[in-house]
């Protein structure tokens, strides 16, 4: 699931010397594209093509997220937990994307319900989720997302929770609390591997280390999240969910049998 992955503005605080107070920033600007156009493959083909024609609006808006909820979500990525005030804040935001649309300012709507891939993305993002108030050691952060950014293309993109892209839009505050609470898990492999006592140059890592299978899933997962926050939104406004990919299902046995592609193919027209 690879489309071309150009850059968009500048890069995001995530790649900062550890994740800076304040701030809930997630992913580097490098890779989002990435994200999205893989989150992009996933969805019913008309949403996939709506949001697809409005990339580069779309990449903008998200990096226009409103300051008082990026310090309001800084404190819960902190603490590990979505506090209530912070959902109703995040639940506002996404409806004044499904208020455009029903006003048939669909357009801008769409532009709106894209952009909320940075929600799904921040909780996704072990980085942001597993450093605790202090954050990682200094360094880890940009080691991290230079080791992801290096292996992206030996990285295969599955569906973590395929049953996600089902969920109504009501549960999508305790999904986002489950994205947090299973990216923070992952802090320990993160820290451990890229700071033994000492920061470690990701370039003298590979596909081997564990750090690797963190990145993989954390990719994998954060694509499903943004798959699934758009679905929610897309069928909360009842938009087409005909034509939708399905995923081939890997069993173990197939995995130890059969070479998995690297990406899945992009959808025919």
């Amino acid at each position: 699931m690879r489309g071309c992955a150009r850059c968009a503005g500048l890069l995001l605080a995530g790649l900062a010397v550890a994740v800076p107070a304040g701030s809930a920033r997630a992913w580097p600007a490098s890779l989002i594209p990435a994200l999205t156009r893989d989150a992009l493959k996933v969805v019913p083909r008309s949403l996939g093509r709506l949001l697809l024609e409005r990339q580069d609006k779309i990449l903008d808006e998200a990096q226009r997220f409103p300051p008082e909820l990026d310090q309001a979500l800084s404190a819960d990525l902190a603490s590990g937990t979505l506090s209530a005030e912070s959902q109703a804040a995040l639940d506002a935001y996404v409806n004044q994307a499904l208020e455009l649309i029903k006003k048939r300012r669909v357009s801008e709507g769409l532009v709106r319900l894209g952009a909320t891939l940075r929600i799904a993305a921040t909780f996704s993002d072990p980085i942001l989720t597993g450093g605790g108030p202090d954050g990682y050691p200094p360094g880890v952060a940009r080691e991290y997302y230079a080791f992801v950014e290096a292996n992206l293309s030996k990285i295969p993109v599955v569906l973590e929770d395929p049953k996600a892209l089902d969920l109504p839009r009501k549960q999508l505050g305790s999904y986002w609390q489950s994205l947090m609470d299973t990216s923070r898990s992952q802090a320990p492999v993160i820290r451990g591997e890229l700071f033994p006592g000492r920061l470690v140059d990701h370039r003298s890592l590979d596909w081997r280390s564990p750090v690797f299978s963190a990145a993989s899933l954390s990719y994998s997962r954060t694509v499903t999240a943004i798959a699934a926050t758009w679905m929610a939104q897309w069928r909360e406004v009842r938009g087409d969910v005909t034509r939708q990919p399905q995923p081939k299902l890997i069993t173990p046995h197939d995995a130890a049998t059969e070479p998995v592609p690297a990406r899945t193919p992009q959808p025919e027209d």
